[in-house]
C-alpha cells in the first residue's frame, strides 16, 4: 500500500521523478533487441545525465545497431538541452545541444524530435501518462513504456483492437532525484508496448473445468458473464463471457481469447453493451449485490480446425 500512495501522490502534486533502474531496463529490453537496428532511438522524459535508458542505450549503441539516440533533459523554469548519439561512416559520435524550449515532451520542440524517431523508449510522467501515451498514438509512434498498472482502465480499448500490450516485467523499485533514496512501488507498474514479442503468442494454460462446479463461476448481477476471481482458475470448458481480473492482460494472447470490454464507466464498446444486463449499474462488476474490482470481460476464441483443409 505504501507504494501505492507513493504513485499517488505523484499524480496529485506533479512529483514525478521516478528513475528507473538499470537492472529493470536491462530485463525489459533483452526481449526487444531485434526491433533497434538501423533505428532512431527517443527517450524524451529523461535527463541524459541520470538517465539509465540514456546508458543502456548509450553503451549498447553498437549491438543493438542503432542509427541514432536522442534524449532531452526537462528545465522547469528555462531551456534546456539534448544529448545526441548518431552513426555515420566515420564511426559513432555524440553532442550536447541546446535547445529553444525547456524539453517538455509537449513543446513544439520536442514534437519535431519526435516525429524524427522511429521508437520511444522512457519512464514518462505518472501524472501526465494518459496524455503522453495519446501523443504517441498521434504521431503513430513505436514504443516501450512504464505506466501505472491502472492506466489499464481506460487503455482496456486500445489493448482490445491491438493497439498496444503489456510487456514482461513489472519494475518494483525506483530511484529518487536524490540519487541514494528508493522507493518500492511492487506489481503497480507495468512495460506498455506495441512492439511485438513473443510472449503476446503464447496461450494461457487451461486446466480447470467449469462444469465440475458451476458455483465457483457465479454470474454477475449486471453482466451476462460469469466471475473467474484469478488467471489459473480460467475454465477451458466455458465458451461465454467471462469476467477476470486485470493481471489477465500479462499474458494475453489475442489468438487465443476475445476481448470483451471491462467493466469499467467510461467503457461503451457496443460488445460489452450487449452483455449488461443493467443500465443503472455500470461501473463494476456486481455480485450478489456487492462491487467486484474492475474485471476484464474476455471469451475464447475457437480454434482453427487443422484438419479442415485436408482432402
Amino acid at each position: 500500500m505504501a507504494g501505492n500512495t507513493n504513485l499517488h501522490k505523484a499524480s496529485a502534486a506533479k512529483n514525478d521523478e521516478f528513475y528507473t533502474q538499470l537492472t529493470d531496463i536491462e530485463k525489459e529490453l533483452k526481449h526487444y533487441k531485434h526491433h533497434f537496428e538501423g533505428k532512431t532511438v527517443f527517450c524524451n522524459c529523461d535527463d541524459p545525465e541520470h538517465s539509465n535508458f540514456w546508458q543502456y542505450f548509450s553503451l549498447n549503441f553498437k549491438e543493438l545497431k542503432l542509427k541514432k539516440l536522442i534524449a532531452t533533459h526537462f528545465d522547469r523554469e528555462k531551456p534546456s538541452y539534448k544529448l545526441v548519439m548518431w552513426k555515420d561512416d566515420r564511426g559513432v559520435h555524440s553532442d550536447i545541444k541546446t535547445l529553444r524550449q525547456n524539453g517538455d515532451f509537449r513543446s513544439e520542440e520536442s514534437i519535431e524530435l519526435l516525429k524524427e524517431a522511429d521508437i520511444v523508449v522512457t519512464n514518462p510522467p505518472f501524472s501526465l501518462f494518459r496524455e503522453y501515451i495519446a501523443q504517441l498514438m498521434e504521431y503513430d509512434k513505436k514504443f516501450l513504456i512504464i505506466g501505472n498498472k491502472n492506466a489499464i482502465n481506460y487503455l482496456c480499448p486500445d489493448i482490445k483492437y491491438g493497439k498496444l500490450w503489456i510487456g514482461y516485467n513489472s519494475p518494483n523499485e525506483f530511484k529518487l532525484p536524490d540519487g541514494s533514496t528508493t522507493k518500492k512501488v511492487t506489481g503497480l507498474t507495468r512495460w506498455f508496448t506495441n512492439l511485438d514479442i513473443h510472449k503476446r503468442h503464447e496461450d494461457i494454460p487451461l486446466w480447470k473445468k467449469y462444469y465440475d462446479d458451476p458455483s465457483q463461476y457465479p454470474k454477475y448481477d449486471n453482466y451476462d458473464a460469469i466471475n473467474v476471481d484469478k488467471v489459473a482458475d480460467i475454465p477451458c470448458d466455458y465458451d461465454s463471457a467471462m469476467g477476470v481480473p486485470i493481471t489477465f492482460l500479462d499474458n494475453y494472447n489475442s489468438e487465443q481469447f476475445e476481448i470483451i470490454g471491462i467493466t469499467y464507466s467510461k467503457d461503451k464498446n457496443p460488445d460489452i453493451e450487449k452483455i449488461r444486463t443493467d443500465d443503472k449499474k455500470r461501473h463494476v462488476g456486481i455480485l450478489n449485490g456487492k462491487e467486484k474490482y474492475p474485471r476484464v470481460i474476455i471469451q475464447k476464441k475457437e480454434k482453427p480446425n487443422k484438419n479442415e483443409n485436408r482432402t
